[in-house]
């Protein structure tokens, strides 16, 4: 191996890869905090081609900050829905109602300002603090942890303490001052595209001739991360009433968990996967005790569907419930899909409507 480049040489290669190979990208062209925070914030454990569709809805339903801030919750989570992780959503909102009515529709300029707001942390405020001030604060994310982990050989856990102060501090030093917000993203878009996870194309890297991973032959084993916490998996029995006039019942999940705010069809949670006879007695004992026996149960999916989200396993399973009475304030089924549902619920929706209504 070649010895490594000096800083500054690593950061201009950097650069001059990026002014080749950047992608066309809407939030690239403003410095405007707004856009380039929502973009941050849309994008966080998110691809660029599912992200980039809900960027520009957003900025198409929300153009400026003030109106997002002007929009309710639900709006704003019908809006995010799909993306996952709701509480960036609600994060999103928040901040725009303070940006808004506290600071005037103002971003702050600095980096501790900008940590300040909800939903932003130490990333996405170098993010924003480097593209729309010039600030000289280095980000560090996924890609950046894969790129220098790689080229400098570092074999430090990047989800452990010491492994994200050692980042944080060479992110410093091969950092470029003279154009801090495009070197941020530079660094980002080599992670993103050349520096990949699986499979790199390592003979086309401007840095391959001093990269310590490929030296070593093990540019697969970096970024070295500490093992995950255990997956804990859960049943959740959803129930969709329907009444003689097609109508249902949609409620509103209760804060402090997943999905809250989001809204679902009657839920039973259980400890395993529930046989149907266990599912109807809960039905008529439980779930709709001021309703008669139900005319038909119709079970959607025949297996349990498994939704994975970062640290717990669901498995789904949904059953239609036809009632013979009617639903005091009862939800036409036409007008359900109003309300912002998690993905597996949305998915549920659209096979009812296509399949039995």
């Amino acid at each position: 191996m070649q010895p490594q480049l000096e800083y500054m040489d690593f950061s201009d290669r950097i650069l001059s890869w990026y002014a080749k190979n950047k992608r066309d990208l809407p939030w690239r062209k403003t410095r405007d905090p707004y856009s380039v925070w929502l973009s941050e914030i849309i994008m966080q454990q998110t691809r660029v081609a599912q992200g980039l569709p809900y960027y520009l809805r957003f900025k198409e339903r929300f153009p400026e900050v003030a109106d997002l801030a002007m929009a309710g919750e639900e709006e704003v989570l019908k809006t995010w829905q799909g993306l996952g992780y709701y509480s960036r959503a609600r994060n999103l909102h928040a901040t725009a109602i303070r940006v808004s009515g506290e600071f005037g529709g103002k971003f702050p300029d600095t980096y501790k300002g900008l940590l300040n707001l909800k939903g932003i942390g130490p990333y996405t405020a170098a993010a924003i603090g480097s593209i729309c001030y010039d600030l000289h604060t280095p980000v560090v994310d996924g890609n950046v942890y894969r790129v220098l982990s790689r080229y400098f050989g570092v074999d430090l856990p990047v989800n452990s303490g010491p492994g994200s102060r050692y980042f944080a501090d060479l992110a410093g030093k091969v950092f470029n001052k003279t154009q801090p917000g495009t070197y941020n993203q530079a660094l980002m878009e080599f992670g993103a595209l050349q520096c990949v996870p699986g499979n790199p194309d390592c003979d086309t890297c401007p840095l391959s001739e001093s990269c310590a991973a490929l030296a070593l032959k093990q540019v697969a084993r970096f970024p070295v991360k500490l093992p995950k916490k255990d997956i804990r998996k859960r049943y959740f029995n959803y129930f969709m009433p329907v009444d003689p006039n097609f109508r249902t019942h949609l409620f509103k999940r209760a804060e402090g968990g997943i999905w809250q705010g989001l809204y679902e069809f009657p839920l039973l949670e259980s400890e395993r996967v529930l046989s149907d006879k266990l599912a109807e007695e809960h039905i008529v004992k439980g779930l709709f005790p001021k309703i008669g026996s139900p005319l038909k149960i119709l079970k959607s999916n025949p297996a349990p569907l498994l939704h994975k989200l970062s640290h717990q396993h669901l498995y789904l399973t949904f059953r239609i419930v036809y009632l013979s009475e009617d639903l005091a304030d009862g939800l036409p089924i036409s007008e359900m899909e109003r309300y912002p549902v998690p993905v597996p619920i949305a998915n549920f929706m659209e096979t009812v409507k296509n399949s039995y209504f």
